[in-house]
């Protein structure tokens, strides 16, 4: 792999992108793991940049808008040793790319999701994103927002994600251990970023968030982690519920976590059972010079 060189982070001055990227070099960072099993893709939107970023050795992928999602599995599935981390905006995750989001969840993939969630398109000067809340008028926008707001935690667990979570870009070492927990868990990973835009989005502001954030290790009783499964039912309820609160008070951290579920992985390896140990990846694609691809199979399947 040729060595990466500094490239200059053009982000605007102050937007809660600059938290998220140092918090994920921090996750990688302090888990030890190799950079060159570490792929990082992202779409299209100010959030799309981070692979060009990022201060490590990795691999970064940068793709079309809504389709990381699923670049990533394409990725995942040929190589399953890869540790994949997807960076998607919420306009491009959640609104052209909602598809992908979805079914990344019920497959439950082992594959990393994170949400540059500002409420606004960065890129294209404010329109409002699917996260905006109705009855909201950024500067850019010439009336308040007319549409109900995505709410990414319920559409996460209503998808089958065995991981979600919401974290807050100005609170990097809280969002750096969120990041890390994510990565090592083993199934579909979601962490809902709240990034303030300090150019378009007037309204959500770190003073905004600043008063209105908490963290919910500190709440008494607070148990999201699936220990026996037959109390997964119950603590899906307890997330399902707390991922509405919104208002006054807004929740950071771990809203569920099930590792109950088998990896889609997992289920590959029911039906392929070398699957693991000779996945795509590793096969080879021509042998002398000659194509391993049964081109007279396909035609012939082509024609029946």
């Amino acid at each position: 792999m040729a060595e990466r060189k500094p490239v200059f982070v053009d982000w605007c001055p102050g937007c809660g992108n600059f938290g998220i990227l140092r918090a994920e070099e921090m996750a990688i960072r302090e888990l030890g793991i190799n950079p060159k099993s570490i792929v990082i893709v992202s779409g299209i939107g100010c959030s799309g940049k981070l692979p060009h970023f990022v201060n490590l050795p990795i691999s970064g992928v940068h793709t079309l808008h809504g389709r990381s999602i699923a670049y990533a599995t394409g990725i995942k599935l040929s190589n399953p040793s890869l540790e994949v981390i997807v960076n998607i905006g919420d306009g491009d995750g959640l609104g052209i790319g909602m598809g992908h989001f979805v079914h990344l969840g019920r497959r439950n993939i082992d594959i990393t999701v994170l949400i540059h969630d500002n409420g606004v398109y960065g890129l294209t000067k404010g329109q409002a994103s699917p996260t905006l809340h109705r009855g909201e008028k950024t500067k850019s926008l010439p009336k308040p927002n007319i549409m109900d707001a995505v709410n990414p935690l319920a559409v996460a667990l209503a998808s089958g994600y065995t991981f979600v979570a919401r974290g807050y870009a100005y609170d990097v070492i809280h969002l750096k251990e969120l990041i890390k927990k994510a990565i090592q868990h083993k199934g579909s990973a979601l962490i809902d970023i709240l990034q303030p835009c300090p150019t378009y989005n007037d309204i959500n502001t770190k003073e905004w968030y600043d008063k209105r954030v908490y963290k919910l290790d500190n709440t008494p009783g607070w148990d999201p982690v699936v220990r026996r499964e037959e109390e997964a039912q119950k603590k899906f309820e307890q997330a399902l519920m707390k991922s509405y609160e919104w208002g006054d008070k807004i929740p950071i951290g771990i809203f569920y976590q099930n590792e109950f579920v088998p990896t889609f992985e997992d289920r590959l390896t029911m039906n392929i059972p070398n699957y693991k140990d000779f996945y795509p990846a590793k096969q080879p694609i021509e042998i002398n010079g000659i194509s391993t691809t049964k081109i007279d199979e396909l035609i012939k399947a082509k024609r029946i």
